[in-house]
């Protein structure tokens, strides 16, 4: 049997999950061809008990990941007297 992931995706529990702000879930898509990351985070009804959904994200994998600027500090002691 042939197994088409074309358009189709999966996800699954988040163990890494430590903060809220983490999806509790996470996972990886086909479309068209093209391989996504999913995210998602489980919601509740609100004002309809009982009610659940998903907000998730979604991003190509080929997509670089951008690393926070690091801190660094500025000397203002010019030492070798180059200009700056």
């Amino acid at each position: 049997m042939n197994y088409r992931k074309t358009n189709r995706g999966l996800i699954w529990s988040n163990e890494r999950k430590n903060r809220d702000a983490q999806p509790d879930f996470k996972g990886s898509l086909s479309v068209k061809g093209e391989e996504f990351w999913i995210s998602a985070w489980k919601q509740d009804g609100g004002e309809k008990p009982g009610l659940q959904s998903l907000s998730f994200t979604v991003r190509p994998k080929d997509e670089a990941i951008i690393e926070q600027p690091k801190d660094y500090v500025v000397s203002s002691d010019n030492r070798s007297g180059d200009s700056i």
